[in-house]
């Protein structure tokens, strides 16, 4: 009987800290501000609708020398993404990157193209719900001296009533577990993306 009513209030516990940190996570990821800072790069996680269209128009007013895509279909053009008009920056300054396919590849694949780049300081563009998993994966696989602004793009299918949405409920949730896998990863290997390697873990 006293294993039962153990077990049972270990799993109570379990269950109120898992509701604690998951409500941290999505206060946190709706406290997420656009900071339209100057950089030395705009980087945009391509997948997310609108995503493209604010990295283009943080290029085109001229807040960070480099734009890059990453995780752009191999099939896309930088004339598809990045159209110069009179006194817009150069294209070559758009650099795009076409072999990831998840978040995890993301930051170890855009880490080698930005890091050919004198870079130092970032503007990270992703979806709003997105933003502190893509977050913590860029963060541990840049060096710790390259700054990261975060600027977050909203989306109709995450709604600030999540509670309320089931759809919003499942999204947030799905990132909040991802991002606990890779916050407990970090905690046990840190420094490990800067080393080069992909990890043996899953992530999208």
């Amino acid at each position: 009987m006293n294993i039962i009513k153990a077990f049972i209030t270990l799993l109570v516990i379990t269950l109120v800290v898992i509701a604690v940190l998951f409500i941290d996570f999505t206060y946190k990821t709706f406290s997420y501000r656009p900071r339209e800072v100057k950089a030395d790069a705009i980087v945009v996680l391509a997948g997310g609708k609108g995503r493209v269209e604010e990295g283009v128009r943080l290029y085109r007013e001229r807040k960070a020398a480099w734009l890059f895509f990453i995780g752009v279909d191999p099939t896309v053009r930088r004339s598809d993404l990045y159209h110069p008009r009179p006194g817009d920056p150069s294209p070559e300054g758009v650099v795009l990157e076409k072999v990831s396919r998840n978040t995890l590849e993301n930051a170890i694949f855009g880490r080698d193209v930005i890091m050919k780049k004198e870079v130092r300081s970032i503007l990270l563009i992703t979806s709003r719900y997105h933003m502190k998993r893509a977050s913590i994966l860029i963060r541990n696989a840049l060096p710790k001296d390259v700054a990261i602004y975060t600027y977050p793009v909203d989306t109709k299918n995450l709604k600030e009533a999540w509670w309320n949405h089931g759809g919003s409920f499942h999204l947030l949730f799905s990132e909040f577990y991802k991002y606990c896998m890779f916050r407990v990863f970090f905690l046990l290997a840190p420094g490990e993306l800067r080393e080069g390697g992909l990890p043996s873990m899953s992530g999208g």
